[in-house]
């Protein structure tokens, strides 16, 4: 790696941690409670992530709901249950984030809802290491629109983006910045500048920059 970066953009889910099982959970007791048998599978919700929420509803609901009630009961249940059910960080994902806070602005960037980000530093108790956050569910922008506005408002001059599917890897060229593929995680990439097959390797890829 030659380029010097001065801060790093991450994606959420299928980046920092796995936590499909429990958005599966939520979205089972949301069709529940309005009265649907209709279950997600893992394997139905793994082929959206990445997507905006209204996209991830139009791939898995097969019932004829209202999805914009739909939707408000989903985020409640997601503020209420995600805080307590959580997701599994990838090894090394903890102390790995722990070693760059000093050495790199840290950011957030998904397409989750408008309290995704906040549940995760929160379960994970990464809040101290992260300068900002942008969503979706705060914006109603694209990615790509989100990484941008994460960069003019930290007046950040050479960011990259890590994440795990070809939409981040767009996303980020869109806005201007490389993009680090964690290969590791839901998606796949054909034309990011670099790859990384565990998130320990983020910081060997990120060790000369240090200390050189």
């Amino acid at each position: 790696m030659t380029t010097k970066y001065d801060s790093i953009i991450f994606d959420m889910d299928g980046t920092l941690w796995d936590a499909v099982d429990s958005y599966c959970k939520i979205w089972d007791k949301t069709f529940e409670q309005m009265g649907y048998s209709q279950t997600v599978s893992r394997e139905e919700l793994l082929k959206c992530m990445g997507m905006p929420i209204n996209e991830i509803f139009q791939q898995v609901v097969k019932v004829d709901v209202d999805s914009a009630a739909y939707l408000e009961l989903l985020d409640k249940n997601e503020q209420e249950m995600m805080p307590v059910l959580g997701g599994k960080l990838y090894p090394g994902v903890a102390e790995g984030i722990k070693f760059l806070s000093p050495h790199y602005k840290l950011f957030m960037v998904s397409n989750c809802g408008a309290d995704g980000l906040k549940n995760f530093l929160s379960f994970t108790k990464l809040e101290p290491y992260f300068c900002d956050t942008l969503t979706y569910g705060e914006t109603l922008l694209s990615k790509s629109d989100n990484i941008k506005e994460i960069i003019k408002r930290h007046n950040l001059k050479n960011a990259i983006y890590v994440g795990d599917t070809q939409g981040d890897c767009n996303a980020a060229h869109n806005a201007g910045v490389d993009m680090i593929f964690a290969k590791y995680g839901f998606g796949e990439c054909e034309d990011a500048e670099y790859t990384i097959e565990s998130f320990p390797r983020l910081l060997d890829l990120l060790y000369k920059q240090l200390y050189v």
